[in-house]
């Protein structure tokens, strides 16, 4: 099983889910490029989900034999990189879970959406973290956000060169649906009114397939790592793997 953090995070949000999983599963994941331990060589640029694809393929590649395959959970904009995998390697994935990916140009007020993180980008530049982070959280439901494990503090590299280019990146709808059995599409019970939340709505409309829905809110693996890594096992273990009929409405 491959974990892609999403964010501002790096592999220590997932220590307490990779520990469960990792009872019947090889577990593996990372700090995303610029994030904590996997410095940059050079100036901070703006991120890029094509790029942390790259990046993924790489290491999956280096840590898995010849022929041998993965299940790949992406939480946040590592939904997003998880989703541009699925579609670069479909030989190698089993099963995506992309859980809450925030691509809010398939939204019908999305120019509204990038118009308020270009917003937030400006407040950091002017104000400083604190501040953008006080914006940002109206699409979190409009409270504070979790203390997450993390190695270092990333919210800066964050704010400056991810925000913006991730919430910009829209998946590739066409190849997507042609793999739909392989690709769920995921999100919190506890975010189901969040505006980070309303991408994966529509994603799974534009798939066909059914929601599913994970104990907690946006970092619900975080909060309820052994509730979650079963959610997370069931379904990279069902027969049928992504390919439920579509239902108007969420999965239980």
């Amino acid at each position: 099983m491959l974990l892609i953090a999403g964010g501002n995070s790096d592999a220590a949000v997932f220590k307490r889910l990779a520990d469960v999983l990792a009872v019947d599963h090889r577990v593996i994941t990372y700090d995303p490029r610029g994030n904590s331990r996997s410095l940059l060589d050079g100036p901070p640029t703006d991120q890029q989900v094509e790029e942390h694809t790259d990046d993924a393929y790489r290491l999956l590649d280096h840590l898995t034999g010849p022929g041998e395959s993965a299940y790949v959970f992406g939480s946040c904009s590592g939904g997003l990189v998880a989703l541009e995998l699925a579609v670069r390697s479909q030989d190698r994935i089993r099963l995506t879970v992309a859980h809450e990916p925030p691509a809010m140009g398939l939204l019908p007020d999305a120019e509204e959406y990038l118009a308020f993180f270009d917003d937030v980008h400006e407040t950091f530049r002017r104000e400083g973290v604190a501040a953008a982070l006080r914006k940002l959280q109206l699409v979190f439901g409009d409270g504070p956000a979790p203390t997450l494990p993390e190695a270092h503090d990333n919210t800066a590299f964050f704010l400056a060169h991810t925000l913006r280019p991730v919430t910009r990146f829209v998946p590739d709808l066409g190849k997507l649906v042609t793999m739909a059995d392989r690709i769920v599409v995921a999100g919190g019970r506890d975010s189901r009114t969040h505006a980070v939340h309303r991408p994966a709505v529509v994603l799974a409309e534009r798939l066909g397939c059914e929601r599913k829905l994970f104990p907690g809110g946006h970092v619900g693996y975080a909060r309820y790592p052994a509730e979650f890594a079963r959610r997370l096992v069931g379904l990279f273990t069902a027969p049928s793997g992504a390919a439920t009929p579509f239902r108007t409405g969420a999965g239980g």
